[in-house]
């Protein structure tokens, strides 16, 4: 049953760059040069956008599931003004249903003006999604560029089995043995990284000032990032938001490969590639980090713990209320249902949960939800998002590097959705987005509805995470001082209307019942 929640939730969940001369770049259509080509973008809002920029070829025919290959030279000058494909997924809160593999594109966005060689830091955005959906155009980067002048890049990578797929003829196919399937989406992400480190000096950013941020899944890719040899040296910094260390060992992924092959009817890798892509997406899934391969050497999560990642600089935390963006299901139960539930999931220790957690004297339809939500976030029983892991996770990460760690706690924001109506979302899993990306939403606008106190704490979280990008340390003027986790034991606690503040870890510990999870 928890594999089931757990996949659940996620579901919900080489040549240089050359500069351009400075007349190209004139009026509100920008042009840069990357290694493949010219291309020509847009400016509005004091923000250059290059849109839809290949950082690899297209994963279609005989290139799905194989490690991303270059992309294809192109002669004059590439229109770079729209949005690219989304990659293959189902529709859900995250888009609309794709079917289009040609989508190994990322998107970049620089203060308008800014000129080939002129070094900005950059932060390079991957986005969550349980690595089943979601994509780079949920993401645009104009306010944290314009405000806080720095490059943003957004990427997309293959999503799903289309991305984790593991399976024996595919090792074989690869011809290096053991654990060479699957992580296809993880190797997506390195050759965008790879892309920045050739490229992004003409767009006026620093190769070597790259911070990776990603949250949900996009923070699990941040982990997997840290941890694997590839990654090694194509970043300075790093954002984990909402997300873990979260990875499967090879077999099971590879035992999971080939019952999908099975259940979609083939015996050969012919067969699997001749696969429509519609009948991928509404197949079976499988979407997970491997590890026990030359990806992921080891298992990701206790490879960080040890200190064995790339010790750079790091932000990381979590909202209040995790939880609650993915127990909305569970709304209307009764007491005896919501009690059963508990003894299902902790047989041994359902008494004490149910202590700690009790049904109260008045409760209506949302009740049930708010509890099961309550334990699921400061247990961290999905894949160890939010409360007492979240909150150990900063503090094992301390002892190699440098951590400054947060957690989101505005509660009364507008949700992810006014539906179901009545229901208070709190500081769910994702609360956090709109306030750092505008743009993000689940179908119905969010940022636009802030009141004053709640666009005071946008720009704050700008401003620390430009900050951040910058120079390796969360700063917003007039705003609390963000001390290093190191030596202080203090996490930011985020809140609206300029009331950020930095508060003991030993407080947070008691706010989710840590004495009780982290027991026996």
């Amino acid at each position: 049953m928890r594999r089931l929640l757990i996949a659940f939730a996620a579901a919900v969940l080489a040549a240089a760059a050359l500069p351009v001369p400075a007349a190209a770049s004139g009026g509100d259509r920008p042009i840069a040069r990357t290694d493949t080509g010219l291309v020509r973008g847009a400016r509005a809002d004091g923000v250059d956008r290059f849109l839809a920029l290949p950082y690899a070829a297209p994963p279609v025919g005989e290139l799905r599931w194989r490690a991303p290959r270059p992309a294809s030279a192109w002669q004059g000058v590439r229109e770079a003004s729209q949005w690219g494909n989304r990659c293959p997924a189902a529709a859900g809160a995250n888009g609309p249903r794709s079917e289009t593999e040609d989508c190994l594109y990322l998107n970049v966005f620089r203060p308008a003006g800014t000129q080939a060689g002129q070094r900005l830091p950059v932060l390079f955005w991957i986005h969550g999604g349980g690595l089943q959906n979601g994509s780079a155009n949920q993401h645009d980067g104009t306010l944290i560029a314009q405000l806080e002048n720095v490059v943003v890049v957004s990427v997309n990578y293959r999503l799903g089995v289309f991305g984790y797929l593991a399976h024996p003829l595919l090792a074989t196919e690869a011809g290096a043995g053991a654990g060479t399937s699957g992580n296809y989406g993880l190797a997506d992400q390195q050759a965008a990284l790879r892309w920045v480190r050739r490229n992004i000096a003409a767009f006026g950013g620093d190769p070597r000032q790259v911070t990776i941020d990603g949250e949900s899944a996009g923070g699990f890719s941040v982990c997997a990032n840290l941890t694997s040899p590839a990654s090694a040296g194509l970043f300075a910094r790093a954002i984990i938001q909402s997300g873990s260390c979260a990875s499967r060992p090879y077999a099971e992924g590879k035992q999971a490969g080939a019952s999908i092959a099975t259940t979609l009817g083939c015996s050969d890798l012919a067969c699997l590639r001749g696969l429509s892509a519609a009948k991928l997406v509404d197949g079976p899934q499988f979407a997970s980090f491997l590890y026990g391969t030359p990806a992921l050497p080891e298992n990701p999560d206790t490879a960080a713990r040890a200190g064995r990642f790339q010790r750079v600089p790091l932000i990381v935390g979590s909202t209040r209320d995790e939880g609650r963006t993915f127990l909305q299901g569970a709304r209307g139960w009764t007491r005896e249902q919501y009690e059963g539930w508990v003894r299902g999931l902790f047989p041994d220790r359902a008494d004490a949960v149910l202590a700690r957690y009790p049904w109260p004297a008045q409760s209506d339809q949302f009740t049930s939800a708010y509890l099961a939500a309550a334990v699921f976030t400061d247990s961290g029983f999905l894949a160890g998002l939010g409360g007492c892991p979240a909150l150990r996770f900063i503090e094992a990460l301390s002892a190699h590097t440098r951590v400054y760690g947060y957690r989101f706690d505005h509660r009364t924001g507008p949700g992810l959705s006014p539906e179901p109506a009545g229901y208070e979302w709190g500081a769910g899993h994702a609360a956090e987005l709109a306030y750092l990306w505008p743009s993000f939403d689940n179908g119905t606008p969010i940022a636009p509805t802030f009141d004053a106190s709640e666009r005071r704490l946008a720009r704050d979280m700008v401003h620390y995470w430009g900050s951040f990008t910058i120079t390796g340390q969360p700063r917003a003027a007039h705003s609390a001082r963000w001390p290093a986790f190191n030596g202080t034991s203090l996490v930011m606690s985020l809140r609206a209307g300029g009331r950020s503040a930095p508060v003991p870890l030993a407080t947070m510990l008691a706010e989710h019942n840590c004495d009780l999870w982290e027991a026996g």
